[in-house]
């Protein structure tokens, strides 16, 4: 499903079971977005933050792993991220379409 224009951020989940993390819907409705959806434009210095566009409404989206203390950073957060602080964060790769 696409991002909604009431939706702001998507935080995924992990479970464990039996001994392997399970990823939640969100979790895998993050990685269809940021897979087949939105288009990237930009990464941090680290490699790990990345920011997206949603073609259909223009919107910047920021994929980031706040869990930083597991493994992989953790369950995967998008959230909506304003054009100033999207052009603080990544620089000049933060242009209108």
């Amino acid at each position: 499903m696409n991002l909604q224009p009431t939706e702001t951020v998507l935080i995924g989940q992990w479970s464990f079971e039996s001994g392997k993390i399970i990823a939640d819907a969100t979790c895998e409705r993050i990685e269809y977005l940021t897979r087949g959806v939105l288009r990237e434009i930009a990464r941090d210095a680290s490699g790990w933050d990345v920011l997206f566009r949603d073609p259909n409404d223009g919107r910047l989206w920021e994929l980031t792993y706040p869990q930083s203390e597991m493994h992989g950073g953790g369950p995967p957060q998008l959230r909506c991220m304003s054009a100033h602080d999207a052009g603080l964060k990544y620089g000049d790769a933060v242009r209108p379409d």
